[in-house]
């Protein structure tokens, strides 16, 4: 059953005036990032967005999550349209967003606080999830006394206990070092298996695309659309063993071999704004 279903998204941003912007060898004010893109989603499903940059996998986001509203098209949840932020999403950013003055505890009880939820109710369930993070024991500790590796778990943790249908994930771990986002990865699998909500993550990394989706959507260079879908036929559960295997290895070949013209252009065309801005 469909979850989520995008219709001709497009986003234009007017630029500051006085502000150009060159495009296809004409001088702008605005740019469009999105020109038209179509996708559906399926409930439960994991579906991981990758492109070059600026072709709007991140303002793909925040047009489902309500955060903005496209110039023209629309994205419907459940067949509702979505206008605004919506009690059914739960939102992961790239930078781990927690309050300095609350403890990883008191950080994930947040999301449930903001709803009304009792003090026990909200704390049974932050330990809960702490737990299910590997953080328990560390309920008492502020960000600062956390790796950056645990403060996104203690964000993740917190976008979980308000039973999201569907998670937003805006590259979560790319700020991380190899090893910690190779765990969460694992970690972030293990957890979605049992919950079985539905994932849309955006990344640049081909292979962690590749490792936790059921389809990678690839876009084009802006303005984004959908340039195909890959489906990933590799069995679940997945540890990280299944990279070395040469299923992994054609399957990342194959996301690459579709992007490598949109990654040049993209390339290009930011070699030619550096150059007319000099």
């Amino acid at each position: 059953m469909d979850r989520i279903i995008a219709t001709e998204l497009t986003k234009t941003f007017q630029l500051k005036p006085g502000q150009t912007v060159r495009v296809d060898g004409i001088d702008t004010n605005a740019i469009t990032v999105l020109n038209g893109l179509d996708l559906t989603i399926r409930r439960g499903e994991f579906i991981t967005l990758v492109g070059p940059s600026g072709s709007g996998k991140s303002v793909f986001l925040d047009i489902v999550g309500g955060l903005t509203q496209a110039t023209s098209g629309a994205a419907y949840i459940d067949g509702e349209r979505i206008v605004k932020p919506d009690p059914r999403m739960a939102y992961v950013f790239q930078q781990y967003a927690l309050f300095p003055w609350r403890t990883a505890l008191e950080n994930v009880e947040y999301a449930l606080e903001v709803r009304g939820v009792s003090k026990a109710e909200r704390r049974q369930k932050a330990r809960h999830f702490l737990s299910l993070f590997g953080l328990g024991g560390f309920e008492d500790r502020y960000p600062s006394q956390l790796s950056g590796g645990m403060q996104q778990r203690v964000a993740i943790a917190r976008s979980l206990t308000t039973d999201p249908e569907v998670l937003l994930m805006d590259e979560p771990f790319a700020a991380l070092d190899a090893q910690t986002r190779d765990i969460l990865q694992s970690e972030l699998l293990r957890i979605w298996e049992r919950i079985g909500c539905t994932v849309i993550f955006v990344t640049h990394s081909i292979d962690e695309a590749v490792f936790l989706a059921d389809r990678v959507v690839a876009m084009t260079a802006r303005p984004g659309i959908v340039k195909e879908i890959i489906d990933i036929d590799l069995p679940r559960p997945r540890d990280t063993e299944i990279r070395n295997t040469p299923e992994f290895a054609e399957l990342r070949g194959r996301v690459w071999n579709v992007l490598r013209d949109e990654v040049q252009k993209a390339q290009k065309d930011w070699a030619l704004a550096s150059a007319t801005a000099h």
